[in-house]
């Protein structure tokens, strides 16, 4: 059970970094992600179907989630539509896109073909797949994560990251935005779609609908990380997604299993995830208000009184 969870925690945490970048590092709502996550399933198991490689079709997603992301940007750049509509728009063609890129069918099977998850655990033959696809996604997800954490301290990630804060500042110094734009929000989708494809290789097939809702799994993840850890330093911005992705990972498993308990279906899990975030959203609120009253109280007491100038 536990490495179960382990296991899919650390699938999704890829796809939840993505949704990290750019709700909360660059302050822009992408709905691709929706999209973009099927497409990185799609192309993997298509490619593998195919006799590609199982490396170079992983290589293959991850660029193809780039250029989902980059006409995304480039719809809300150079077509002056808000972002949130502009993810919507590509999210919605990219479901057409996905059914072509599976030769016209809504799914694909993996079961009998050899991929980089079958690899592995060929290697590790003796060990259960469960504690070997463990030992072999933590290993990709620290990778990815200190790949992540190297960027955000170049110049070009405290750039974005500073494009995220104030957009305006970033223009008197002669940065332009829109390239930021394209690079961080194809980097967001370029990592989802890893996670697809990774996620196709688990689960044994590809499907066009792999995605419906991922985007809410994904902001769930990075608002339950805020929870667990407080810290403005990149290593533990990112850290806190992973163990986001994680715990909400472990809610959706006692939600399946032990829901029968509350009167709770599979079908409910998205009430669960929907009102998950919402508490959060609140509680962040709260937060928020009780620092700003912390700051003007402290402000008040350190700002002497009339008859004390006197």
């Amino acid at each position: 059970m536990i490495e179960g969870i382990l296991v899919e925690g650390l699938i999704y945490a890829t796809m939840a970094l993505g949704v990290f970048i750019t709700f909360r590092v660059l302050d822009f709502p992408d709905l691709t992600v929706d999209g973009s996550f099927p497409l990185g399933a799609a192309v993997m198991a298509i490619l593998v179907s195919s006799g590609v490689p199982s490396l170079i079709a992983l290589l293959v997603a991850f660029l193809s989630g780039i250029l989902a992301g980059l006409i995304t940007a480039t719809i809300h750049n150079k077509l002056r539509v808000p972002n949130l509509l502009a993810g919507i728009l590509t999210m919605t063609m990219l479901y057409s896109i996905n059914i072509r890129v599976l030769g016209n069918r809504p799914n694909l099977p993996l079961i009998r073909q050899e991929t980089i998850l079958t690899t592995f655990t060929r290697w590790f033959e003796p060990m259960p797949d469960e504690w070997s696809l463990l030992i072999f996604f933590v290993l990709v997800t620290v990778l990815i994560k200190v790949l992540i954490d190297l960027f955000f301290r170049t110049d070009l990630g405290l750039t974005l990251g500073a494009m995220g804060n104030n957009e305006q500042m970033v223009v008197t110094q002669g940065v332009n935005p829109e390239t930021l734009k394209l690079i961080g929000v194809g980097f967001s989708n370029g990592l989802v779609a890893i996670s697809g494809a990774f996620a196709a290789q688990y689960q044994g097939f590809a499907d066009v609908n792999l995605g419906q809702g991922i985007i809410i799994a994904g902001l769930a993840s990075v608002m339950i990380g805020e929870f667990i850890l407080r810290s403005n330093r990149i290593g533990m911005l990112t850290l806190r997604v992973v163990l986001g992705s994680i715990a909400f990972r472990g809610i959706m498993y006692l939600g399946r299993y032990y829901g029968y308990y509350i009167n709770l279906t599979p079908n409910d899990l998205r009430l669960i995830t929907g009102i998950l975030i919402i508490i959060s959203l609140v509680i962040t609120q709260l937060r928020k208000q009780k620092r700003a009253t912390t700051v003007d109280l402290d402000q008040g007491r350190s700002t002497p009184s009339s008859g004390d100038a006197a």
